[in-house]
């Protein structure tokens, strides 16, 4: 089995900066992409950023130039740096991995349990 595990949310103010983690372990041979999403209250949730196993980065357009995705393959890690965050950035943030447990098996999305961040005005 896998397992995702996410840390680093928190309180901040607006304009402030938090950074969140999600450590990936289990049964892997290969993770794919990994990206992190948000889910508001009242809201779906929603793509904030992905990075492949090449390091190609995608971002939503409400978080570009804010925020940067990052990982550590040897870590099993991705990474997400939040600056200038807003009270609409408020959410709980999930992280999901793209993982292949062996060479012959497909591909397999695992979710972390999520993290909530909450930005005061």
């Amino acid at each position: 089995q896998v397992q995702l595990v996410e840390s680093g949310g928190g309180l901040v103010q607006t304009g402030g900066s938090l950074g969140l983690s999600c450590a990936a372990s289990g049964s892997i041979f290969r993770i794919n992409a990994m990206g992190w999403y948000r889910e508001a209250p009242g809201k779906l949730r929603e793509l904030v950023s992905s990075i492949t196993d090449g390091g190609s980065t995608n971002y939503a357009d409400s978080v570009k130039g804010r925020f940067t995705i990052s990982r550590d393959n040897t870590k099993k890690t991705v990474y997400l740096q939040m600056n200038d965050l807003k009270p609409e950035d408020t959410a709980v943030y999930y992280c999901k991995a793209q993982i292949r447990h062996r060479p012959w098996l497909g591909v397999n999305d695992y979710w972390g349990q999520g993290t909530p961040v909450t930005v005061s005005s």
